[in-house]
């Protein structure tokens, strides 16, 4: 039975306070062989994303304002190209985040260890049904994505896009990193999700954050790995 203290997650300030605590332990000496290959994963997928963006994007984006909408081009280009970036950072996060499963799952099963002083039981699950539980939340995801992605080329009606791509983000990312923690407790997708439905307030202000933080140069690359860890902070001080 996993415990919930439901008041508790509907504060945003706890997302804030448990990313602090999770980017204080980025130095840990027993976490940083789980920290090192994710973040040279997420270096060279960023900086493919970079290179899409600036190379391809320009000319795609081109394509999808007619004529006779030139006259708007300096509203809807714009939105149109933050929509892109935002539907392509997210898609090279989930690829960056799938090759290093196999890490952030350990990571966060040491970061438990660490702030319970060695106590607690972590769950071993069978990997036919964390393989499943994954792919359920890829396909949950990308049902999700695709009507915000035709907003986005409809020019006019993607002015609400950013927002959109915004609010998907922040819930998506909070799916995806309380996964390591919740999976550690038996948790497979479909109960995660009910889980954080509990408290999306409170998960929507830690995705939203760690969203932010994925925008930001160089910092981007740390915060998977700090994210993972925050997300285990944040479930255990729910769990008390």
């Amino acid at each position: 039975m996993i415990k919930l203290n439901k008041k508790l997650g509907l504060n945003p300030l706890l997302a804030v306070q448990s990313l602090l605590e999770g980017f204080k332990l980025l130095g840990h000496k027993d976490l940083r062989k789980f920290i090192i290959i994710p973040i040279f994963i997420n270096l060279v997928l960023y900086s493919a994303l970079l290179y899409f963006v600036y190379t391809f994007v320009d000319d795609l984006i081109s394509q999808f304002i007619p004529d006779w909408l030139l006259w708007l081009s300096w509203l809807i280009y714009p939105l149109t190209f933050i929509s892109f970036f935002i539907a392509g950072f997210f898609t090279f996060t989930l690829i960056a985040n799938l090759i290093a499963a196999p890490f952030y799952g350990d990571l966060s099963a040491k970061t438990h260890k660490i702030i319970n002083h060695e106590a607690g039981e972590i769950v071993e699950q069978k990997i036919m049904a964390v393989i499943g539980s994954e792919l359920k939340r890829v396909v949950y995801l990308i049902s999700r994505a695709i009507p915000v992605l035709i907003i986005s080329l409809i020019p006019g009606v993607n002015i609400i896009a950013p927002l959109l791509w915004g609010l998907f983000g922040a819930w998506a990312l909070s799916l995806e990193y309380f996964a390591y923690p919740l999976e550690n407790e038996g948790a497979l997708f479909k109960e995660q999700r009910a889980i954080l439905k509990e408290v999306r307030l409170g998960t929507l202000s830690f995705g939203g954050l760690v969203l932010l933080g994925l925008t930001l140069p160089l910092l981007n690359i740390l915060v998977p790995p700090m994210a993972v860890i925050s997300a285990t902070i944040y479930r255990q001080k729910l769990a008390e």
